[in-house]
């Protein structure tokens, strides 16, 4: 019996229709990334907007054919979803793959929890800044709770250091098939600028989460928005923000490549 549910499980996780809609799910991270993108840089010079991907969500829904476009970005990161879950379930043997595609369906799965909550009850998600200080606090209540934030500080500037390690070697090639000449010399140059963004955004937001753990404080904690606001306060923090910003909007169209030649 146990064996007859695995293998209908996996038929489910590996079936032609999740890994076709699979690959509108990339280019729905895409839009996002490239939304966030948009956003970083009106920060960098001077606006002082939601730079994340709440943001990102709420910029899709004003727009004209918004809702249609969210619920079109909807389909494709829940099928995006099934398919990482297939993935972490029945995918490689290495269990860092498989930790690293649960972890992209939690993503997901809160990304489609939190379009679907905006389209059906006009229900807006807090800021990631929010939330990370409401699950600061809540972390901070337990016993042990300011060495736990800790811990997480530390897992995220570490997850932060892999996708800048990630992005300089172009290990994310190695599930990509790019049959066009031109575009195989300029995807992992999209993809190397788009990671070594987001390990910046992590490693930044991971350093105040910490911050936030010494001097027990959740209010110091941060999310996506906190974090590259933060960044405009360095040296040069402006142009650091805009290097950033940009780099986004290029994994962007690294995740529009990824549509077309991710193997799924």
């Amino acid at each position: 019996m146990g064996s007859d549910v695995s293998r209908t499980a996996r038929k489910a996780a590996k079936h032609p229709a999740i890994k076709r809609l699979a690959k509108p799910g990339f280019a729905a991270r895409g839009v996002l990334y490239a939304l966030l993108g948009v956003l970083a840089l009106q920060v960098a010079f001077g606006d002082g907007g939601s730079a994340d991907k709440s943001g990102a969500i709420h910029l899709v829904a004003s727009q004209p054919l918004g809702e249609v476009l969210l619920w079109v970005m909807a389909v494709g990161l829940t099928a995006l979803t099934l398919w990482q879950l297939g993935e972490a379930i029945f995918g490689r043997p290495e269990v860092r793959e498989r930790v690293e595609s649960a972890a992209r369906a939690v993503v997901y799965t809160l990304l489609v929890i939190s379009i679907v909550s905006l389209l059906l009850w006009g229900t807006k998600t807090a800021s990631t800044d929010s939330q990370s200080k409401d699950a600061t606090s809540a972390v901070f209540e337990l016993p042990g709770g300011q060495v736990l934030v800790g811990l997480a500080a530390l897992g995220l500037i570490g997850l932060g250091g892999y996708w800048v390690y990630e992005g300089w070697t172009q290990k994310f090639m190695k599930d990509m098939f790019v049959t066009n000449l031109k575009a195989a010399r300029l995807v992992p140059k999209l993809g190397t600028a788009g990671y070594i963004a987001r390990g910046i955004i992590a490693v930044t937001a991971g350093i105040l989460i910490g911050r936030s753990a010494i001097t027990y404080d959740p209010d110091k904690a941060v999310g996506i928005d906190g974090a590259l606001k933060s960044l405009v306060e360095l040296p040069i923090g402006p142009v650091v923000l805009a290097m950033v910003a940009v780099g986004l909007i290029l994994f962007a169209v690294y995740c529009f490549a990824e549509a077309r030649w991710h193997r799924v």
